[in-house]
């Protein structure tokens, strides 16, 4: 008998090659670029919340299970134009992106994912925001609502958010078209 060296099919090689591709196109879950799953950027912690007011286009309050009663959220990775800022005039297209975010969210049950770093220096909770499977801080920017902001060591998402961006941008969707 001999065991000698087999290679592998054409068929094979190229399946490989097409799951690669498209573990790369997606980050590894959910469909790309449209704000749906890959939860990878997260640290495993998370908490169900219900959100009780939008405040602007990434930031809600929300009330979180059990003692922990009501928290400002800021979510990771984005940032929409200025609003409700004391002391500053409303930003192109920040009513747009509060709105957006409102009409998105407001009075639902969401899934708040924390990244390494928990709270900013306004003392607010830091989360990837989740809507059943629409992953809120993605979706956000893939419309143009947002920017990227990457502060470290919130950074899981940073190349998916910076993909979507250029979309939108080159798209002229929501502030890209506006501002």
């Amino acid at each position: 008998m001999s065991f000698g060296r087999r290679l592998p099919s054409l068929g094979a090689v190229l399946l490989l090659g097409a799951g690669v591709v498209l573990l790369i196109l997606t980050d590894g879950g959910g469909r790309a670029g449209d704000g749906k799953g890959g939860r990878q950027g997260s640290s495993g912690e998370s908490a169900r919340a219900l959100v009780t007011r939008v405040v602007d286009g990434d930031t809600a309050e929300m009330e979180l299970g059990g003692s922990r009663g009501e928290e400002d959220v800021r979510y990771i990775g984005v940032d929409t134009p200025e609003s409700v800022a004391p002391g500053q005039p409303v930003e192109c297209f920040g009513k747009d992106a509060s709105e957006f975010n409102r009409k998105l969210v407001e009075d639902e049950r969401v899934t708040l994912e924390f990244g390494a770093e928990r709270r900013d220096r306004y003392g607010r909770l830091l989360a990837y925001v989740y809507l059943g499977d629409t992953f809120v801080n993605a979706e956000l920017v893939s419309q143009g609502f947002a920017r990227t902001l990457e502060i470290a060591p919130n950074t899981g998402f940073a190349e998916r958010f910076a993909r979507l961006q250029q979309n939108a941008a080159n798209a002229g969707r929501g502030l890209w078209g506006s501002c």
